[in-house]
């Protein structure tokens, strides 16, 4: 089985951070590690508290990770200080990571800074440079490329500014009033347009986690970075589709949608399945069969010559 780590903060209310990049791998079928560089207490209004973990601490569970179950590939979003994001970059190194997604968590769709300017020179310096793509928002990829971005020849700009400063690739996320759902990537020179369909769902509480982590599973299941983040856009459109309503605030998405199966059923669904459905001569019924298609989907292995899938 593939496996993929990811390297960020908790988010106790599930929707976004550690536990929505656990989701998000679960779901695009790799074995799932995670590093976590803080606890927060937050839910779906806000967040109340952090409490940030040491550098000593974090090398110590990338250690223990990377010398036990190495990763396919590596997903890092949010770190809010200089010294966590200088011994990531130090443990990447180390181990030869590859397949490093890098979510420049750095702004709010505000504008407000998340992070101190000494953070962002230091994520600028040490762990952008070691990276294989970066999926920055509009206000972020503002930030890195030093330009502002009203159009969409300003995202292939800024996009090209910053993949040819840093040697990675680009994927300038749509959103904020601009190409709404539409991304671009940057790659060695070239761009490509994803294009992508608005869905009208308030609740969208980890989207750039989910995206990114699943760029990042694709990654290390095999697929090349087009397919990669083809793929992940398909899937977190049907997480949004999926239109999950919880919380008092911009609630999560479901994660899980494309996971449907005999031990996701409520006892209610199982009773109303058994009096609709009945069992083919292979003994799977109509709908288990189409969940199984569902699920196969997002989890599918590519298989290439020199890597077989474990």
């Amino acid at each position: 089985m593939r496996t993929a780590l990811t390297i960020a903060g908790s988010d106790s209310s599930g929707g976004a951070g550690i536990q929505a990049d656990i989701k998000t791998m679960i779901s695009n079928g790799v074995y799932a590690m995670s590093a976590i560089t803080a606890l927060t207490a937050q839910n779906t209004t806000g967040v109340t508290g952090i409490m940030e973990a040491t550098p000593e601490f974090l090398a110590d569970q990338l250690d223990n990770i990377f010398t036990d179950i190495y990763p396919d590939a590596v997903k890092i979003g949010m770190v809010s200080s200089s010294a966590l994001i200088e011994k990531i970059a130090d443990k990447l190194q180390e181990y030869q990571a590859e397949n490093i997604v890098v979510d420049p968590v750095m702004v709010a769709t505000s504008g407000a800074k998340l992070i101190s300017d000494e953070a962002i020179g230091t994520l600028k310096k040490r762990l952008l440079p070691i990276a294989s793509v970066l999926t920055p928002n509009i206000p972020e990829a503002e930030v890195l490329s030093g330009m502002k971005i009203e159009t969409a020849d300003d995202m292939i700009k800024a996009a090209a500014a910053i993949g040819e400063k840093y040697s990675c690739a680009v994927l300038c996320k749509g959103g904020h009033q601009l190409n709404d759902a539409n991304d671009l990537l940057w790659r060695e020179g070239d761009y490509k347009w994803f294009q992508g369909k608005r869905i009208n769902n308030p609740n969208t509480h980890g989207t750039g986690c989910t995206l990114s982590s699943a760029i990042a599973s694709n990654l290390a299941k095999g697929f090349d970075l087009d397919t990669s983040v083809e793929r992940a856009k398909k899937y977190i459109s049907g997480a949004l589709a999926a239109m999950l309503d919880l919380g008092k605030g911009s609630g999560p998405m479901d994660h899980g949608f494309a996971i449907k199966n005999e031990f996701t059923l409520s006892h209610d669904e199982i009773t109303a399945e058994a009096s609709v459905f009945t069992n083919d001569e292979s003994g799977v019924s109509s709908k288990q069969a189409a969940s199984v298609t569902a699920e196969s989907e997002f989890s599918t292995v590519k298989l290439t010559p020199d890597k077989e899938a474990k």
